[in-house]
């Protein structure tokens, strides 16, 4: 017999002062048997940081992730079905990343694994082709810390300023400091 995810329910509070995007959003997050709280908590974490300010180009969803390799952790698609925006986690293949940059208009990949390095250095020179991705790392300490906060039912406070991003429960917080292995181009 299959194992079923576990739902998972999330209350965000975020006050992104960045992008001056500030909001409240509840969030059903079902995770897959094989997904760690860790991987879980940073689905939530690109979530806070890429959220739209509006609807206007459509709204960012949890994709099926684990469950279907042909779809992102997270995804924003526009009235037509247009990807506007392809979030990956973890370290992908040179080949996953191409083929999601052909789809969307934008693409970020979030590493929180402390073999990111590695990874990237495999990686950076194979993806000159690609001017529309971001990459990302979160320091492996930081996202094990995140995935502390992990509950059934959670209340999240999310501050994001100064590319510094403060996690809080009523229990505990997190500070995270993503770093930029790659930016995309200006358009």
């Amino acid at each position: 017999m299959a194992l079923k995810a576990t739902i998972h329910k999330a209350h965000l509070q975020i006050s992104d002062m960045d992008r001056h995007v500030y909001g409240e959003h509840n969030l059903v997050i079902a995770r897959h048997p094989s997904e760690t709280d860790e991987r879980m908590m940073i689905r939530v974490l690109a979530y806070a940081l890429y959220v739209p300010a509006d609807d206007m180009r459509g709204r960012l969803e949890f994709s099926k992730g684990l469950s279907d390799v042909d779809e992102p952790e997270l995804w924003q698609l526009d009235l037509t079905g247009d990807v506007v925006h392809w979030i990956d986690l973890g370290q992908p293949d040179e080949r996953r990343i191409m083929k999601a940059h052909g789809r969307a208009e934008r693409v970020t990949v979030i590493s929180y694994a402390s073999s990111t390095p590695v990874w990237w250095s495999n990686l950076e020179g194979k993806l000159i082709r690609a001017p529309k991705l971001d990459v990302w790392q979160i320091p492996a300490e930081q996202s094990q810390a995140l995935a502390a906060l992990a509950e059934r039912s959670m209340q999240l406070q999310i501050s994001i300023q100064d590319g510094s991003i403060y996690v809080s429960t009523a229990n505990a917080s997190v500070e995270i400091h993503p770093q930029a292995l790659r930016r995309a181009e200006a358009r």
